[in-house]
């Protein structure tokens, strides 16, 4: 859980119900900044919301009401296009291939096609700050390799992937399908994003 919504949770604790809207200001935030933190912590089960009423803190680890049912749906209907550099790509591809595609994250894959680690903006600033050009270096240096590579299957839930970001503290997720069992072998078949959280929490909110 992030620091963000630890505070979300404390300011619910203490003053809920209070709306969204009230939250935002007690963190001097804009709401739309505050909604992918909401809906995560909503479809996860941690806080319950009620038209009217504003968010208040679960009695139960089962996702409230208006929610049940929905987030026990396969990531597979809600997921996005992935959008991947080949390992042999450099820093600076990457960088340019980040902003053309205006998203925070990019799936690394091999000469097979095959998912083979993960880079973050805050990887690519930090390689982009070095000494060496980021012509010079190659993605597979920075990147997040395997066993540590967070990722979710088709057929996995919403819930599961609110969870995980939650857990691990990331933004966005690989959906991907197993190759190869032996080898832990997986290829990227899209992506799901705490914007995607979001959409999917406002369409069962019927907001």
């Amino acid at each position: 859980m992030s620091k963000r919504q630890e505070e979300i949770i404390e300011i619910i604790k203490a003053s809920g119900p209070i709306t969204g809207k009230q939250i935002a200001e007690k963190l001097s935030l804009s709401r739309a900044a505050l909604r992918p933190d909401l809906a995560i912590l909503t479809m996860a089960g941690t806080i319950d919301a009620r038209p009217r009423v504003g968010y208040y803190l679960s009695m139960n680890a089962s996702p409230p009401p208006f929610v049940r049912g929905t987030v026990q749906k396969p990531v597979s209907e809600y997921k996005a296009h992935p959008i991947v550099v080949q390992a042999s790509a450099s820093v600076y591809d990457a960088i340019v291939q980040l902003f053309l595609e205006d998203v925070g994250t990019l799936y690394v894959v091999d000469e097979s096609g095959h998912l083979a680690g993960v880079i973050s903006r805050k990887d690519l600033l930090r390689a982009s700050i070095g000494t060496r050009s980021p012509e010079e270096i190659p993605v597979s240096i920075i990147m997040t390799r395997m066993p540590n590579i967070v990722m979710i299957g088709q057929d996995e839930t919403l819930l599961e992937a609110a969870r995980k970001m939650m857990e691990f503290q990331i933004d966005s997720l690989p959906v991907v399908k197993e190759v190869d069992k032996t080898t832990h072998t997986y290829s990227v078949v899209g992506r799901i994003t705490k914007t995607t959280i979001v959409k999917a929490y406002l369409e069962i909110a019927g907001l």
